[in-house]
């Protein structure tokens, strides 16, 4: 019995529907997925494999049955059929990839925007400065020229300042050397931002950690802690806020198992949130080739039990006060000048009628 080839135009397509949508979900070519966030990167990457590996084995299956079927035949030395196209066929295998790829664009846009990503209608919120007016290419530079200054705050500058007033903060940035660039949406100069989720909108983050990079090192300091540190501990289940920037060209945080890689850039103020929801260890990488040694630019991120989190922080704030103790005379008992400094005057042969005369 021949089988019309309508069925077998549909078992085909069955066939590759289900390996497609299998492979989709079980490529194994993504890290372990250790943020809340990552769960929304891997439904667009697994949507894309599928469709991708739907559309490789309908092309490549059409491709070797086109071979096999219409090879040249022993003795057949005739000219081909003079075909010119099939203009409905062209029309479908143009529309079906547009179609395509405007869902995923869609698709795309949602998840980062769920992520907390750009606000969309940023762009409309500052006016066309001078500056931008001036820039090579700027097409309306002649018909604009009268158009008043921004006179919008600098963000950048305000978020600068308030991470300076942190002292570890400022003793690792050199803020007052490079200057903070004013945001200009209009043009699409602004500081890498992605915000909270839209459940947590207007919610401070549970944990602030201000992030400075510089060649070849990530430092993390925790405001109002004095804890400065080389390897990023936060705990899991907690919103995490990262305040960054750099110290002299541009660096990239990259942690592949959240999912988030964002720009830290001179003279701007970046932002990331994110909520880890795994524990463990993972690697921070800079993803920004940032010069001879860029590929040693790389640390940890520790993500444990917010118990266990606690006690690091307070075991670097004593270690940090034992550090301080060790450089400066500390008086804890508030013994008089005297008894504090008699061991030590006892051996340099000072006698404490002396230091009583000095103190005096």
């Amino acid at each position: 019995m021949k089988i019309p080839s309508s069925i077998w135009t549909l078992l085909i397509g069955i066939l590759l529907t289900l390996v497609s949508l299998w492979y989709g979900q079980n490529h194994g070519l993504l890290p372990t997925a250790a943020s809340d966030e990552a769960s929304l990167v891997d439904g667009l990457f697994n949507t894309m494999m599928t469709v991708s590996v739907g559309i490789f084995l309908l092309v490549e299956g059409v491709l070797i049955y086109t071979i096999v079927k219409y090879r040249r035949r022993t003795g057949d030395d005739k000219d081909g059929l003079p075909v010119h196209g099939n203009v409905p066929l062209e029309i479908l295998w143009t529309a079906i990839p547009a179609i395509i790829v405007l869902g995923i664009s869609v698709y795309s846009f949602d998840v980062y925007n769920e992520m907390g990503g750009f606000n969309p209608h940023a762009v409309h919120e500052a006016p066309m400065t001078p500056q931008a007016m001036k820039m090579p290419g700027a097409a309306i530079a002649a018909t604009l020229t009268d158009t008043p200054p921004n006179t919008e705050p600098n963000l950048n500058q305000e978020k600068s300042d308030q991470a300076m007033e942190d002292p570890a903060t400022a003793a690792v940035r050199n803020a007052d050397q490079i200057p903070q660039k004013q945001n200009a949406p209009g043009v699409g100069s602004v500081a890498p931002t992605i915000g909270p989720t839209p459940d947590k909108e207007g919610k401070p983050p549970a944990l602030t950690v201000n992030v400075t990079g510089l060649q070849y090192a990530w430092i993390f300091t925790y405001p109002d802690t004095s804890v400065t540190s080389g390897e990023l501990h936060v705990p899991v289940g907690r919103e995490v806020q990262i305040n960054m920037t750099a110290n002299d060209v541009i660096h990239a945080f990259w942690v592949p198992e959240f999912r988030l890689k964002q720009d830290a850039i001179p003279g701007r103020q970046s932002e990331i949130r994110f909520t880890p929801s795994k524990e463990g260890t993972y690697a921070l990488i800079c993803a920004e080739l940032c010069g001879p040694y860029h590929g040693a630019m790389r640390t940890q991120v520790v993500v444990e039990k917010p118990e266990t989190f606690a006690a690091w922080m307070k075991e670097q704030q004593v270690a940090s006060n034992e550090t301080l103790n060790q450089a400066i005379a500390v008086n804890p008992a508030e013994l008089t000048p005297a008894e504090f400094l008699a061991p030590h005057t006892h051996n340099m042969g000072i006698q404490p009628e002396i230091l009583h005369q000095i103190h005096n």
